[in-house]
């Protein structure tokens, strides 16, 4: 029996092949082979590049939510569903979701999610070491073959990042194996794995472009930023300050990145080609389709809003919001309309929410549980209490183009994914400073966490470092890792910052709330036994993370079935 680990054909026929909006990339065929035929000009080489890239991301797949491969749209905005930001609609129907099985006290090895990611990574991994061991055999330039070799270095090294995060010690092919060496294969130390990794991505940035020399058609490769990003993170998670400190200054120093204007057109079809975008998955409408409007839109009966709702923010990231002059979040503070809980509030808010009484697309969403017994409220889907309700009173609005319609969202919508942004990389720099305890000045704060949120459609107050007194490192640590939560809510990294902080027996247990509701004539779903809420806020779930065990992921029971070094 062969190990679903590397149980991939290798055939290039195997990858149906499109990526990105890239003219370079977007070559899609249906079939193609891996044999010396194949590797014959630089056209295939592409064509087999482009097949590193896409990895198993699905194409005009409808019902893909449970994270089929770490740079699709679910494996990036569906992976905040098993932290503290959000929850899974699903969990109502069927239990508990997957993906919140993840941090609810119920993960084990037999787990979906734990499974595609395994199985997806390696899967890209695979592919890399298939290019890798045929280049040689296509005769091309020197520099563009560089170029390519150094684009496939990066994205098994990103694989290998992502997978050493959330298994440990894991196994790590840098050829293509036969499949008795598959099945055998032993793990390698996460600290080898890191070594590794680190050496591959300084490799990669001597041949891969700057951001500023990309053609319009190149958009979606990688390159220099894109593989200091990568370092960057890994320099974090071994708490390698001063070496995260330089890699990031790299990437600010060369100053081909910016903090856009728009808070909300940088993860849409409208800005995601945006200079803040270090490296993004990029979709197509119909050909390459994002079907996260399907799955995460209301769902309002009679008009083009038919979603699922399957994305459900929670209220401890709401409360995580600050009001517009900087004070932080109160329900006893005179700025808080309990009509309206987006009045006043950081801008970011309305850009990521959609709640009660909001207007999305044009169309007056109605969240509050009482709903059905509104006069003006004739449609139980627009309802947390039936259908495809949201179960927190929340919606999500990021990522999308309200300009955008279609009669049917199964046609599939374009938009994109950042898998790292310049605002990334400067609270990254701002936070190794921090933990480093080095130039904690206003120079410093001006220069990163400043200009996140003064882009011209957040304009928040700017973090003076006059105004804080007593432990600052403490202070602006805490400061940081909340703008964190705010600025990069649902783009996948809110797990692997709880990780890295050590935080989750404080973010991943108890009870778990939605938005108030104020006077509701419900019981806000509160269990037997609970007290009613002090807010009314909407009760959503409970989780139970086990410190000392979910932190890192089991390998998938299939793999150690076959395959006794992963056990």
């Amino acid at each position: 029996m062969k190990s679903k680990l590397f149980n991939i054909i290798i055939s290039i026929c195997a990858l149906l092949l499109c990526y990105s909006c890239t003219n370079d990339l977007n070559l899609s065929p249906t079939t193609a082979y891996a044999g010396d035929a194949f590797w014959s000009n630089q056209t295939n080489a592409m064509i087999a590049l482009a097949g590193v890239y896409r990895g198993q991301i699905p194409i005009n797949n409808t019902n893909s939510p449970d994270m089929s491969d770490i740079w699709s749209y679910s494996g990036m905005a569906y992976f905040d569903l098993c932290t503290d930001n959000g929850y899974d609609r699903r969990g109502n129907n069927t239990g508990q979701s997957n993906i919140m099985n993840l941090t609810n006290g119920l993960l084990t090895a037999d787990n979906a999610v734990v499974g595609n990611i395994w199985t997806s990574s390696y899967f890209r991994i695979n592919a890399a070491n298939t290019f890798l061991a045929n280049i040689d055999k296509v005769s091309m330039d020197d520099a563009t073959k560089a170029r390519m070799i150094a684009e496939v270095r990066f994205l098994r090294a990103a694989m290998l990042f992502y997978l050493t995060q959330f298994y440990g010690d894991v196994p790590m092919p840098t050829s293509v194996l036969s499949i008795d060496d598959a099945n055998t294969i032993a793990k390698t130390s996460q600290a080898d794995v890191y070594n590794f990794i680190e050496q591959e991505l300084k490799d990669a940035v001597n041949d891969l472009p700057r951001q500023k020399d990309l053609t319009s058609s190149e958009i979606g490769r990688a390159t220099k930023q894109a593989a200091l990003g990568f370092l960057g993170r890994l320099y974090l998670a071994k708490k390698d300050w001063a070496n995260a400190i330089s890699t990031y200054q790299q990437i600010i120093d060369w100053g081909d990145n910016i903090i856009d204007p728009s808070y909300t057109n940088i993860f849409n079809d409208v800005g995601i080609t945006s200079s803040e975008n270090i490296f993004a998955i990029l979709y197509l409408p119909s050909t390459f389709a994002n079907y996260l409007p399907l799955q995460a839109y209301p769902n309002v009966s009679g008009t083009l809003l038919q979603g699922w709702g399957l994305l459900d923010p929670l209220e401890s990231l709401a409360n995580c919001y600050d009001f517009n002059d900087g004070t932080p979040f109160s329900y006893s503070s005179p700025l808080y309309n309990p009509d309206d809980v987006e009045d006043n509030r950081d801008p970011r808010f309305h850009a990521t929410f959609i709640c009660n009484n909001s207007t999305f697309s044009g169309i007056k969403i109605i969240t509050s549980p009482d709903s059905s017994k509104l006069a003006s409220c004739t449609n139980n889907g627009n309802n947390s209490n039936a259908g495809y309700g949201s179960r927190s009173g929340y919606y999500i609005r990021k990522y999308f183009n309200e300009g955008w319609s279609s009669t049917n969202l199964s046609t599939g919508y374009g938009g994109g994914f950042p898998v790292i942004r310049y605002a990334e990389v400067l609270l990254s720099y701002l936070e190794a400073n921090i933990e480093q305890n080095t130039n904690l000045n206003q120079q410093l704060l001006d220069n990163t966490i400043n200009k996140v949120r003064g882009r011209a459609s957040v304009n928040m107050p700017p973090i003076e470092i006059s105004a804080l007194s007593g432990n600052v490192q403490d202070q602006l640590r805490q400061i940081t890792r909340k703008e964190r939560r705010i600025e990069l809510a649902f783009e996948g990294l809110r797990w692997w910052d709880i990780m890295r902080w050590g935080i989750a027996d404080q973010t991943l247990e108890g009870d778990f709330y939605g938005s108030p509701f104020p006077g509701s004539q419900t019981t806000l779903n509160l269990p037997a036994g609970y007290s009613p809420d002090p807010y009314q806020r909407w009760w959503v779930c409970k989780k139970a993370f086990r410190v000392g065990q979910d932190e890192k992921w089991p390998i998938p029971q299939s793999e150690q079935n076959i395959n006794p070094n992963l056990r």
